[in-house]
């Protein structure tokens, strides 16, 4: 089936005025990717699959969304609002350069699985010129019916117009068809718009085809997988069921999570067998963790790769370029930016670590900073092998401390550091005999 040519188009002109927000309804997201992001996801798993975009406004926008899935995906503009049908035409040019099969999705159904496209795709392929896919549903009110005879869908009645008879179907229209390229274009620029609205119904094309002699399937998806999205509270429902199955994916494949429904998880994060993640953990885009990691309660990850056997938190924060070798750490209220922390360096405890390498074993004390940003630029700080950085000092950029080299606590470091030296960036002690005692009597007499 893979030989066969396909083009998929998505329906993403939705203006979401339910959504209650100024960002066109695709755009909104699932799991830090958005809605159409993760349907073009779902049809380009399989090589040489064509995407056509059907949008309102913003065209701009929904193509960049997903141009990482789908590069070369074409936009067509539907200028007017005239039912799903009118919608699919909208890309007469591209259907008419002649595919073997024909999908057409939903923008807003982020939930679709590759597997359920897969089986649409088969049914053409075995000789159906129209394939629908539908669901169960245990309470099918509002839902249009699909209504078989023989095997075949003969119809999909709308709920207000179904008979009582009708009414007692269970197998609903999930919304998702696809057509044999020959006859994808006959067929909906049959669809006329005799209805209530006076829009060009997608689902028409199902009686059209029959009529014609073609033969009209129905293929069953779950009905999860074909939810959409027109609310608020529909995008949670559709958040916790994504991020539902992938946690079950991970744990499947060797992943220990604590407390699964605790760890929200990014679209793209990667997490290898034997990792332990533990409670309240949030991944955002572009995490990899290694095997044998682990990630410590109340941790927030983002653009970070976690190496084999180190740790993380608890409660450390690790953003956009953070970099942690082989049994590295950052321990509790850590931060690190744009930085390498090489095999077995500990950033242990309230520490900020950015545009940095830390070579691997040095140790960086409690309260350390990197002084990056001088209210223009970023620069680097240098870490040797080997190094020990006392509690409380403070690197300012660009300076670079040598291997084995050692800060005593409390420094302010502004001059490179040579291997095995000694640094000392503090003034001197001196106490004061009975100042103190004096100090105190005299704040005392003022009402303190």
């Amino acid at each position: 089936m893979s030989e066969r040519s396909c083009l998929t188009v998505i329906l993403a002109a939705g203006e979401g005025t339910r959504m209650k927000s100024a960002l066109p309804k695709v755009l909104h997201e699932v799991a830090g990717l958005s809605l159409v992001g993760h349907v073009v996801k779902a049809a380009r798993r399989e090589p040489g699959v064509d995407v056509a975009l059907v949008v309102g406004r913003e065209a701009e926008k929904v193509r960049k969304a997903v141009e990482p899935f789908a590069p070369e995906a074409e936009a067509f503009v539907q200028s007017e609002r005239l039912g799903t049908a009118h919608a699919v035409l909208a890309a007469r040019q591209k259907i008419a350069r002649g595919y073997d099969d024909v999908l057409i999705l939903f923008g807003d159904t982020p939930l679709i699985e590759p597997q359920s496209l897969a089986e649409l795709r088969a049914g053409l392929a075995e000789g159906a010129d129209v394939v629908v896919m539908g669901f169960h549903a245990p309470d099918p009110t509002g839902y249009g019916r699909l209504l078989m005879k023989d095997g075949a869908l003969v119809a999909i009645r709308e709920h207000k117009d179904a008979s009582e008879t009708e009414r007692a179907v269970t197998f609903c229209n999930g919304g998702l068809m696809a057509v044999a390229g020959r006859h994808a274009l006959s067929l909906l620029d049959a669809v006329g718009n005799a209805n209530a609205k006076g829009e060009y119904y997608l689902t028409d094309i199902v009686e059209i085809a029959a009529a014609r002699g073609l033969s009209v399937r129905a293929t069953e998806a779950p009905y999860e997988s074909l939810l959409g999205i027109n609310t608020r509270l529909e995008l949670a429902e559709a958040e916790g069921v994504w991020q539902g199955r992938r946690r079950r994916a991970l744990m499947l494949a060797g992943v220990t999570m604590h407390a699964p429904e605790t760890v929200h998880l990014c679209h793209d994060t990667e997490i290898e067998p034997d990792a332990v993640i533990e409670p309240n953990v949030v991944f955002g885009p572009g995490v990899t963790v290694a095997a044998g990691a682990r990630i410590r309660a109340f941790s927030h990850l983002e653009g970070a790769a976690v190496g084999e056997n180190a740790e993380v938190g608890p409660f450390a924060r690790l953003r956009p370029g953070a970099t942690l070798g082989r049994k590295a750490k950052v321990g509790n209220f850590c931060e690190v930016k744009k930085a390498v922390i090489e095999e077995g360096a500990k950033v242990n405890h309230l520490t900020y670590i950015g545009d940095a390498r830390i070579g691997a074993g040095a140790n960086i004390g409690a309260g350390t900073i990197t002084c990056n940003y001088d209210g223009f630029s970023k620069h680097h700080t240098e870490i040797g092998a080997g190094a020990f950085i006392g509690s409380n000092s403070s690197l300012v950029a660009p300076v670079s401390v040598g291997a084995g080299a050692y800060v005593a606590s409390g420094s302010v470091v502004t001059k490179d550091v040579p291997d095995d030296a000694l640094a000392f960036g503090r003034a001197r002690q001196e106490n004061k005999p009975d100042l103190g005692r004096r100090l105190r009597e005299k704040l005392g007499g003022k009402g303190h």
